[in-house]
């Protein structure tokens, strides 16, 4: 077919091979055929006790999340979609939301030195390029405690299969490489970096927020942003505070968010 020879499937055995490893976070990789969401495959693992460093993937996902409900499809083998298996029981509980933070933040990293593009994140947990989605993370804390992260990264998929005119993705960008065991592996490496190096620091902000801020998309931009209760704010966006919250400067004062739909506006909105 095709669609084979231009996107050819996740091999789990390479996959183990170069992520599974003595001292590697990560302890298994899977990967499905398919799947409704990788997040739920994860989730129900982490309930029954599985331990930290499980990580699935899936070719296609029919029903995939997103932030506030929303779905995420894309056409099988076009992305990498995983979800990962993370137990911080070592870090305060009033820091994991910083997970949020530090995971777009991998994966940007991550697309940047494999993919030579200039990926940003933008506030609470997308990646972007010029304003275009590449990538989208939600994550799920889960009685136990543990956390599910969830990965959708858009690689191969093409201008007419954008579910939006704001999407993007890795080949539409010109990335080196479209390779999706290649990016895999460096997000996956990337985010066990830097996912070790806040563990080992308490979940200490200050192991985050440096790169965050060089890379943020949103710092220094005018954004409506809807906030969970549907009232919209305007203003800029200038930092993060202690906590991982957003705060806007606005005609009235500054507002600390911990949650909202950010838009970034452009001079004439």
């Amino acid at each position: 077919m095709f669609g084979d020879l231009e996107r050819p499937p996740l091999d789990a055995k390479y996959l183990q091979g170069r992520l599974v490893r003595p001292g590697s976070l990560w302890s298994q990789v899977d990967v499905l055929g398919e799947t409704e969401s990788t997040n739920a495959v994860i989730a129900a693992a982490a309930r029954s006790g599985a331990p930290e460093g499980l990580v699935v993937a899936a070719e296609y996902q029919s029903s995939g999340r997103g932030r506030l409900g929303r779905t995420w499809t894309t056409p099988a083998r076009s992305a990498v979609l995983m979800s990962a298996l993370l137990r911080p029981t070592g870090v305060p509980a009033h820091r994991w939301p910083w997970l949020g933070l530090l995971v777009p933040l991998a994966v940007a990293s991550a697309v940047r030195q494999v993919g030579e593009i200039p990926a940003q994140v933008k506030w609470p947990n997308d990646v972007l390029v010029d304003d275009r989605k590449l990538a989208g993370i939600l994550l799920e804390r889960i009685d136990g405690p543990a956390a599910v992260v969830g990965i959708g990264l858009n690689v191969t998929l093409k201008a007419d299969e954008r579910p939006t005119e704001v999407a993007t993705s890795m080949a539409l960008e010109g990335a080196a490489t479209t390779d999706r065991a290649t990016v895999l592996t460096a997000v996956l490496r990337e985010l066990a970096t830097r996912y070790q190096a806040w563990v080992e620091a308490d979940g200490d902000p200050e192991v985050i927020l440096p790169d965050y801020r060089e890379l943020s998309a949103t710092f220094g931009r005018q954004v409506r942003v809807e906030l969970p209760n549907g009232v919209f704010l305007e203003g800029t966006a200038s930092d993060l505070d202690s906590d991982g919250r957003l705060i806007v400067l606005t005609a009235d004062g500054p507002h600390t968010l911990a949650a909202g739909d950010v838009t970034h506006l452009r001079a004439t909105e």
